[in-house]
Parts: structure tokens; sequence; C-alpha cells
């Protein structure tokens, strides 16, 4: 398909519910463009990074909004092992392999399986060996709008022979609005005690790290930019990118913006998730009028852990026709 085929294949769609609340979400990558919420002053506020239009969402944008996969997160240095036969995928983030690849389902324009005013529902099928991963997986993604300003996203993925996945949204929130200029003053907390220790590339080292006295901690809330640069002299990230080994409490997580009133929780039956600051943000990546820069807007992507398939005691994400893939994740904003 070239490129004037696959811009006659793009759409756009809202969501809205009768309590202020509309997500505008396109078919290129399931990107979430927009999704405004009612503020302290009860007017609409954008808390999305997102592009100027939906075909944008072709080129490079740090991942915004989008849903990736075949594999989520990171993959070292792109190599598994599954019934004695090693795969070796892209490396594309170093010398690791990254959210699914050079091509993964964030670049991919999904069929709309079914659409209305608060639910949409997107499908797309991997053929056997794109990015060089096993077996035909058949991916439904379906978003749910509800009257109490919930937006929930159900994944279902099928194969038809063992293969590997792990599917998220990788939105950039900021609260006090897509064009506020950093995150530092959001107060965060994360029901988790635990990281996944990684090394110097971010690959998991099969061990568990304590949060309570580090940086990594936020049991008790405090706003983001307490913490941000001692975290980010760990591994040299330049801000939070780590696994959170969530702790089973409901939510998993929530977030508060005092600027707007916005305060946003996050629920989900995933055992982890990436807490990410927007760290390698740099400024090459434009929309709705503004120059995204670091630390803009930041991430909660619920998963699997990264570079779970090369470690068998983390939650395995190998799915066979007997047992698929299946999760959900829910945003519900409140002022």
């Amino acid at each position: 398909m070239n490129f004037a085929e696959a811009i006659m294949e793009i759409k756009t769609f809202e969501l809205s519910n009768q309590s202020g609340m509309t997500v505008t979400v396109t078919n290129v990558g399931c990107a979430i463009i927009s999704l405004k919420v009612p503020d302290k002053n009860g007017q609409p506020r954008d808390v999305v990074l997102g592009l100027d239009k939906a075909e944008d969402y072709l080129g490079k944008h740090f991942y915004l909004g989008v849903i990736i996969g075949r594999v989520g997160n990171r993959i070292g240095y792109g190599k598994f092992t599954l019934d004695g036969k090693e795969y070796q995928l892209a490396t594309n983030d170093g010398k690791q392999h990254l959210h699914g690849g050079v091509e993964g389902f964030d670049k991919k324009i999904w069929t709309v399986e079914e659409s209305g005013p608060a639910k949409i529902v997107f499908s797309y099928v991997s053929p056997d060996g794109e990015e060089n991963y096993p077996g035909r997986l058949a991916v439904r993604c379906t978003y749910t709008l509800s009257q109490d300003n919930t937006l929930r996203i159900d994944y279902f993925a099928e194969t038809d022979t063992k293969t590997i996945c792990n599917l998220t949204n990788h939105s950039y929130f900021n609260l006090e609005g897509y064009d506020a200029k950093d995150i530092y003053g959001h107060v965060m907390q994360i029901n988790a005690d635990q990281l996944t220790a990684v090394d110097e590339a971010l690959i998991p080292t099969g061990a568990f790290a304590p949060v309570a006295g580090t940086p990594f901690d936020f049991n008790a809330p405090k706003p983001i930019g307490q913490d941000i640069e001692k975290a980010g002299a760990v591994n040299s990230t330049g801000g939070f990118d780590h696994n959170y080994v969530l702790n089973g409490k409901a939510p998993a997580a929530s977030v508060y913006a005092p600027g707007s009133g916005v305060k946003m929780t996050v629920t989900t039956d995933m055992p982890g998730m990436q807490f990410y600051s927007g760290n390698f943000i740099d400024g090459a990546v434009t929309g709705k009028g503004v120059t995204y820069q670091k630390h803009s807007g930041f991430c909660l992507e619920t998963q699997l852990y990264p570079d779970t398939i090369n470690q068998p005691h983390f939650p395995s994400c190998v799915v066979t026709p007997d047992k698929p893939f299946r999760s959900f994740t829910a945003f519900k904003f409140e002022k």
C-alpha cells in the first residue's frame, strides 16, 4: 500500500458522554489524539499529547497515544527462544528490541469492527513472520467511554501457533493540559513496593529492587519533579523509565494536577506498569501547535514485565491457540 492509498483508509472517531468528556481516536495505531475532561472550573481540558492530523501517526511521534505490539517495552538484544528455536528481532533501540520493532502495531492502519458514540473496536491481523515474530496474531482493541469519565481499554489477541504478546497503550498525559510546560507539579501515587531491576541498557537483570527509601518510591503521593533528577541519574535515564511491580492494590496509580484540579486513576489486571516521564522527547515532534520537549508528558504503560520472555520467573507473555492474550486498563478522570 502506498502513502496515497493509506491516506484513503485513515479515519478519526470521537467518543463522548454526558459528563463532558470526549476522546478522539484514529485507526492509525489506535492512537488517542485528544482526551478532553472537565477541569476544576468545568472547562474542557485536553490532557494528552497528540499530533495535528491522523496521518501524522504514520511518521515519527515517540509513540504518542498508540497501541504497542506485538510486544511492548524491551527485549534484550532482540532475542528469545521458543520451543527450542531462537528468534532474532530487530534491534531498533541500540542493541535492544523496543515496542514491536521497526514497524510495530503503532504504525499499522487498523480495521474498525464497530463504532458508536461511546465505544469503538479496532482489529489488526499480524501475519506469521511479521517483524520476525512467529505465528499469525489476530488482535482486537476496544475503547469504551463510560458516564463516570472512565476510558477503558480492552485487549484481546489470539494466535494459530505459539508466539509472544504484550500489548499496552502509550499515551502521554499532562493533566494541566497538552500545552503545559512540564509534569513536575503532578502529584503521583503508585501502589508498588518493587521495581524490576535493570542493567545499563534498561534490560531487567531478573532481580527485584525495593523502592522504599529510593527516588522511585511513590507509595505515598509526591510531586513527580521532587526526585526526577535523582531517578534520572540511575542508569542515565534522564528521569523515570522503570517497570513497577504492582502490589495488587487498587488503583494501580493515581495522579493529580493542582493547577487544573484534574485527577486520574489507573486500574488494570496487568502485573506491571512502566512509569515513563518523557525523558527522550527532544523537540523533534510538534502537535496541536506545540513543540513537545523533555518531560512534557508522562506514560503509565500497564504491561507484563519488560524482557519477560527471557526471565522464566517473570509472568509469561507466551500465547497459544488455547491461551489467548487478554487484559484491560481503565483511566478514570475526576475533578
